[in-house]
């Protein structure tokens, strides 16, 4: 059985950050409004897997056609059984990529964990290269943490990794309507931390967020941001970005809100998504997820890996387009590139 599959595994954990755009919403909000929706994040669930259950999935991943699992939360690497877990799926064969806001980072013992488990890539998400701005787009919720506590965490990874190509470290930044120019600022910036790779990606808001007016690209933002991107393609160097084509979709999934087609799209063929209920879907795309059928529901719960992603069709056209989409290519098509310490521009 071919591993060529990856899995994106979202953890429920509080996460030292308040960011208004978060996909798991905020806990503000979802207090006043738990979210009912199929496929709806919430850091407030209360139906999420048991530790047990997880490990015990994670146990049943050697041999089946998963390559690689990218852990998000939350902040997972604040979650006790995340590094447990991160050894049962090295351990299983996988490849292991980290989303982390970088805050835990800053406690040696956590580095040094990752390191000793072989973490393959470790992302870390900041938003702007002005401290006042990246803070206001990513408030602490305790007043504690910020923009000089996430570049103090991606130094002391690189400093314990010293001369070791692994983990692999890189940004990822969620770009925002008001401020194009991130893009390549952000990559400039990744570049003199001295990171390996750096992926901005388009903001994703479903049209009746609160947010939506304010930070969502509209077809009159395409020339500005067309630019970063021919410069950050143009002008980078020394940084793992993903494949160029990632440009030409970037732009395509800001020109509209509309769904459209995605041709020969890996959503359940190559990728799946587990949210911290266990529930499984193709992709993270809201719109996926809405237009999955009953039947085609499924749990992790008391599931083996290697039988249930053994039926994986080919990759199909889908009508359903997203900047989901867009967010979802460099974990699928692109992180060997950007995983690969001889592949910098």
């Amino acid at each position: 059985m071919p591993r060529d599959a990856t899995l994106l595994w979202g953890l429920r954990s509080p996460c030292a950050f308040a960011c208004p755009h978060c996909y798991f919403g905020t806990i503000e909000d979802h207090k006043q409004a738990p979210p009912t929706e199929i496929g709806v994040l919430s850091h407030l669930s209360r139906a999420d897997l048991p530790p047990l259950a997880l490990k015990a999935f994670a146990r049943t991943l050697a041999g089946s056609p998963i390559e690689r699992v990218v852990i998000a939360g939350g902040e997972p690497l604040d979650w006790p059984p995340t590094l447990a877990l991160i050894e049962l799926v090295k351990e299983a064969g996988c490849q292991v990529v980290i989303a982390t806001n970088g805050i835990p980072l800053t406690r040696p013992p956590v580095t040094q964990r990752l390191i000793a488990l072989g973490v393959d890539g470790v992302s870390v998400s900041l938003d702007s290269v002005d401290a006042h701005t990246n803070d206001r787009l990513r408030p602490s919720r305790s007043g504690r943490f910020g923009y000089d506590d996430v570049l103090a965490g991606v130094r002391a990874l690189l400093d314990a990794r010293g001369d070791r190509h692994a983990p692999r470290v890189g940004i990822y930044t969620v770009v925002m309507r008001e401020r194009p120019q991130e893009i390549t600022d952000m990559a400039h910036l990744a570049g003199r931390l001295g990171v390996d790779y750096y992926v901005p990606q388009p903001i994703s808001l479903t049209p009746d967020h609160k947010l939506f007016t304010e930070l969502t690209h509209r077809r009159e933002d395409v020339p500005a941001v067309a630019e970063q991107l021919a410069r950050l393609y143009n002008e980078t160097s020394g940084l793992a970005l993903p494949d160029p084509s990632y440009a030409r979709r970037f732009v395509a999934a800001i020109s509209t809100q509309e769904s459209g087609l995605v041709p020969d799209c890996f959503g359940g063929a190559r990728l799946f998504f587990i949210q911290p209920d266990g529930s499984v879907w193709d992709c993270p795309s809201d719109r996926r997820i809405a237009a999955t059928p009953p039947e085609r529901r499924r749990n992790i719960r008391d599931a083996d890996a290697r039988t249930l992603f053994a039926v994986r069709p080919a990759c199909t056209n889908c009508s359903l387009f997203s900047r989901d989409c867009v967010n979802m290519w460099p974990l699928v098509l692109d992180m060997p590139q950007l995983l690969n310490a001889e592949a910098v521009r």
